[in-house]
């Protein structure tokens, strides 16, 4: 796996990073929805700190963000047929493929729970 070194700006300081190349526009689209996070913040309220805008980006974000494999499998399969269904403007009937999808995926979280 190939590394690069890229730079990132987050609340107005640039962070040098050395990341595998796959990774690159997942942590630029990390370092754009930070930077919008901030920008939200600073403009709806009275902080000027750029420490206190960042903190209460990365909290907002993390809370956001699914905490457990089974919260961010459920949220994939979500995204995928919304997906599928907007891009293709079809109605298709795959519910026996969503059975056996909502099958594997209650197995997988019952034998995680257990």
């Amino acid at each position: 796996m190939s590394e690069i070194s890229i730079k990132v700006t987050i609340a107005g300081r640039t962070y040098p990073l050395t990341i595998a190349a796959a990774d690159e526009p997942r942590i630029r689209t990390i370092e754009k929805k930070l930077e919008s996070t901030i920008l939200s913040f600073q403009e709806a309220y009275a902080v000027k700190d750029k420490q206190d805008l960042l903190a209460m980006a990365a909290l907002q974000i993390l809370a956001s963000t699914p905490s457990t494999p089974e919260k961010v499998i459920e949220t994939v399969v979500e995204t995928v047929v919304e997906t599928v269904t907007v891009e293709k403007e079809i109605v298709v009937d795959n519910s026996a493929d969503l059975s056996e999808l909502e099958a594997e995926l209650d197995t997988y979280l019952s034998s995680k729970s257990a």
